[in-house]
Formats: C-alpha cells, structure tokens, sequence
C-alpha cells in the first residue's frame, strides 16, 4: 500500500472535502512519526489516510463498517492486510469501537487522529490561517479551552499520549511540524 493508492481508495468512499482533507493531515502526521520512529512511512501515511474511510457513508457503524470495506477491496488492493485493518479498527478504541490500540502505530494513529484536528482548528484563528508560524503555547492554550474546537476530544489526545509514552508538548510540537511539511496542500 502506498499513499496514492490509499487516496484513490480513499475517494471511493468519501466525497467530502473536509473529511479527504482531514484525512491526508492525519496520514502526514503518521508518515512524520513513522520516519521519527524509522518505521515504513508509506505504510504508516496509508493508514492514515484510510482511517476514516467508513465515515461519511456509515457514521454510526465508524470504525466497523470499515472491515466489510476492506473485505470487498482486498481482491483488487492485497496489501490490505490485518494490521490496516486493526489500526484504522483501533483509533476508535473506547469511543465507537472496542479495538484496542497496541502496536505503536495505533497509538500514533489514536493520538494524532483528534490532536491534528485542534491543530488545525487553531490555524484556522490565526491572522495567518496556517501552522507555518504556531507554536506549541498556541496549541496548549486552546486546548485547555473546552469550549474551542469542542468536536476535538482532548481525553483522547491525553490518553493517547500517555500511551505513546511520550510529553503531549512533544507530540504537539511533532504534529506541527508534519502538518508545516505539506501545508499548502492541507489548506494550513
């Protein structure tokens, strides 16, 4: 599985912008922590990108409808192994699906997953609108603000650090800086 053909997968089953956005930012994010980590980026950038590929047509069924997906696209896609499939699976872990986080790319995909969508959403209120010029502080600040980018799941962003084993400053940091690498393209 490569990038551009975990998109082309992607588009079959998501049309919304803002969804195939979100998730390209999430798969840079993994592929910035899979180079970090020296792990296989451009598997780590396709999970990402897939992760919410049940979302728009099965909102309710998130995170398990996305197994019959991939059942009927293993044929034409055979690197759609059982670890795709438990990651994407497992970054639902405890708000719609049962799916533990275990392998270290799991819990990257866990926390970043939400963590890229704050970072965003506090992009979008700077002057600037892009993370070419945030800082951590930045971030840190809107996130003890609940009521800003409220959709964002700042447990989850938590506890997935802590799963990650690492300070979420670092992650936060490590997130805007995947996010600067390709900004033009994820409109930040």
């Amino acid at each position: 599985m490569n990038p551009q053909n975990a998109y082309e997968l992607l588009q079959k089953y998501v049309q919304g912008e803002t969804l195939l956005r979100h998730c390209r930012t999430v798969g840079t994010a993994m592929r910035y922590f899979a180079e970090k980590y020296g792990e296989d980026a451009d598997y780590w950038e396709s999970v990402g990108i897939l992760h919410d590929i049940d979302y728009e047509q099965h909102p309710d069924e998130h995170c398990t409808a996305c197994v019959d997906i991939f059942d009927a696209e293993k044929a034409a896609n055979p690197a759609i192994d059982d670890q795709l499939v438990h990651a994407v699976q497992s970054h639902g872990w405890g708000i719609c699906a049962d799916v533990e986080p275990v392998h270290k790319m799991e819990k990257v995909l866990f926390t970043v997953d939400e963590l890229t969508g704050l970072i965003f959403a506090c992009a979008m209120a700077r002057p600037s609108k892009s993370v070419t010029d945030m800082e951590v502080k930045s971030v840190t600040k809107k996130f003890k603000s609940v009521n800003f980018a409220a959709g964002c799941n700042r447990d989850v962003i938590s506890k997935g650090a802590a799963m990650m084993g690492e300070d979420l400053n670092s992650i936060i940091q490590d997130c805007i800086l995947a996010m600067r690498t390709r900004h033009d393209d994820l409109g930040c």
